[in-house]
């Protein structure tokens, strides 16, 4: 029974900064892919970052500015978000599965989400 509970969504400025975190359950934590999607209102699902072990995978939209990194003591993975943009507002939902490959294809488990709002 995974579970993922995301928090730290608010509204931000327009190059401000905001930190993400999940906490996971019911997985070993350090053998699962972990990261974020995130969904803007009337578009699809789109992958944001995620990370194994020392790999880490980004969208070309927030490479530079985004950074992905766990906490394995604590089970939680974080999105560091820096100079944020406008758009960079939507939800953003916490993944974890068995592989990076997986986690891109969007095919494990899933958190309730978080509002990001950037405004300008």
């Amino acid at each position: 029974q995974v579970q993922l509970v995301e928090s730290g969504g608010t509204l931000v400025q327009a190059g401000g900064s905001l930190r993400l975190s999940c906490v996971a359950s019911g997985l070993t934590f350090n053998s699962y892919a972990m990261g974020w999607f995130r969904q803007a209102p009337g578009k699809g699902r789109e992958f944001v970052a995620g990370i194994k072990l020392t790999t880490a995978s980004y969208t070309n939209a927030v490479k530079g500015r985004f950074t992905v990194s766990t906490d394995i003591a604590k089970n939680t993975v974080y999105l560091q978000m820096d100079s944020l943009k406008p758009e960079d507002t939507a939800v953003y939902y916490c993944t974890a599965a068995t592989s990076m490959g997986q986690l891109v294809r969007a095919t494990g488990s899933w958190g309730q989400g978080t509002q990001v709002t950037v405004s300008s």
